[in-house]
């Protein structure tokens, strides 16, 4: 936010084209939604034994794993957009973690699974709760 209010563009800062207002708008909204994922997972397991939660809330966990890389990596392309040239230049002052982290965001997401592997996870997961609970499928 600060490199947009800085940084100007066709005689107007940046943060004041509304490509930018959209850019940080849906970045907001994936990092709310992961976020309220997470606090609703948490609340959950702390009104369940482990042996409960680990059953039940493995399938929510995975998932969960695959939408935070998913806006992670989101968050970071439209970080980098945002940055233009400056976000993809090693060592300079003002785009170096952007820098760093587009290209660092592949190596968080494989470790504990693929994102693939992770959705596969959640809905086998699921669907094996459903049918110990009785639930139709």
């Amino acid at each position: 936010m600060k490199y947009a209010n800085r940084r100007r563009t066709f005689g107007k800062k940046l943060i004041e084209h509304p490509v930018i207002h959209l850019k940080l708008v849906h970045m907001a909204h994936q990092i709310e939604a992961t976020h309220n994922w997470l606090e609703n997972i948490v609340y959950q397991s702390s009104c369940m034994s482990d042996t409960e939660a680990i059953l039940k809330l493995g399938g929510a966990i995975a998932g969960l794993k695959a939408q935070s890389t998913t806006t992670f990596e989101f968050c970071t392309r439209e970080a980098t957009q945002i940055f233009g040239g400056i976000g993809y230049t090693k060592g300079g002052v003002v785009g170096a973690k952007v820098e760093r982290l587009y290209i660092d965001v592949r190596g968080y997401s494989i470790p504990g699974g693929s994102e693939e592997i992770m959705l596969d996870l959640s809905i086998r997961q699921s669907l094996k709760v459903h049918q110990a609970l009785g639930m139709k499928v």
